[in-house]
């Protein structure tokens, strides 16, 4: 389950709206992600919240396991960011190509994929600079 990359749930989530949800609005994504309701805020204030805003804090959550995971150094985080590369890619093709992938909300989810990519393999660059720094460089240390 470490290998399989969390934010990919998000991807998911967001093709069962847009296939799901759009195909019954008439094909409309922008009008499923747009739906809200309202939270009454101690200060009088109506906070409007949309579908779409909730995909993208469900995104951000799942951003910020994915970056723990990275933190750690085995080999199934190499498999993790591989899957990771490979749904940043998918998400990336559907964004351009397909219909309905082309709002704000996916345009966010993909980007937050790209930033799992580059932080996954740069955490792991930086924890195994720091795993060479701290081995000794003496040959006879053992002896």
């Amino acid at each position: 389950m470490r290998a399989f990359p969390m934010i990919l749930i998000a991807v998911i989530l967001y093709n069962l709206v847009a296939f799901g949800g759009g195909m019954a609005a008439g094909g409309n994504v922008q009008a499923v992600l747009d739906n809200s309701f309202t939270i009454a805020m101690f200060s009088g204030d109506l906070w409007k919240v949309t579908v779409g805003d909730l995909l993208l804090l469900a995104t951000l959550a799942l951003l910020f396991v994915e970056i723990v995971k990275a933190a750690r150094n085995s080999s199934r985080e190499i498999l993790n960011h591989a899957f990771s590369m490979l749904t940043f890619v998918v998400a990336l093709v559907e964004f351009i190509v397909l219909k309905g992938f082309s709002t704000s909300t996916f345009f966010l989810i993909t980007a937050m994929c790209l930033f799992d990519v580059v932080a996954g393999y740069t955490i792991s660059i930086v924890a195994a600079r720091r795993d060479l720094s701290v081995a000794p460089l003496d040959r006879d240390y053992h002896n």
